[in-house]
């Protein structure tokens, strides 16, 4: 067994909702750290979606699948990763959404949860893990991109 330290691991049904209980996690643990709001709000949506993404497109609602939520705070930063057992999310050298089309109805609203993370939060690595699943790390430093 792997010895985590500075770390919070959650494990978190495969039902929507309970992305809720990650984001209050992650809001607990960045204010222990002193993150200022603005960054913990920042912290919060991208937990949100990457926790949401996990459930629908990794774990596929599966109720007998959980998602991991592994947040580990090192000096001035926080690592947090968030695992399923999909074969993760390809390239991501996308063009940014068009929001004004998607306002419009134009486009289709959804599929802006990746984009949003990519914004919000420092350091952002998709990875496919070994056959076990895969996993989306971010990196929220304490002083940001705000």
């Amino acid at each position: 067994m792997i010895e985590l330290k500075n770390a919070v691991e959650l494990h978190i049904p495969s039902t929507l909702g309970y992305e809720k209980v990650a984001m209050k996690a992650g809001e607990a643990v960045a204010n222990l750290l002193g993150f200022v709001p603005e960054r913990i709000e920042d912290l919060k949506t991208a937990i949100s979606e990457a926790v949401i993404n996990a459930i629908e497109h990794g774990n596929k609602l599966n109720k007998d699948l959980s998602v991991v939520v592994l947040m580990t705070s090192k000096p001035g930063k926080l690592e947090i990763e968030v695992h399923d057992r999909g074969t993760g999310v390809k390239s991501r050298k996308k063009a940014p959404p068009d929001i004004d089309a998607r306002i419009e109805g134009e486009e289709r609203a959804r599929g802006l949860g990746m984009f949003l993370i990519e914004q919000l939060v420092d350091e952002v690595e998709f990875v496919q893990d070994s056959g076990d699943g895969s996993y989306i790390k971010m990196v929220v430093h304490v002083e940001g991109k705000r």
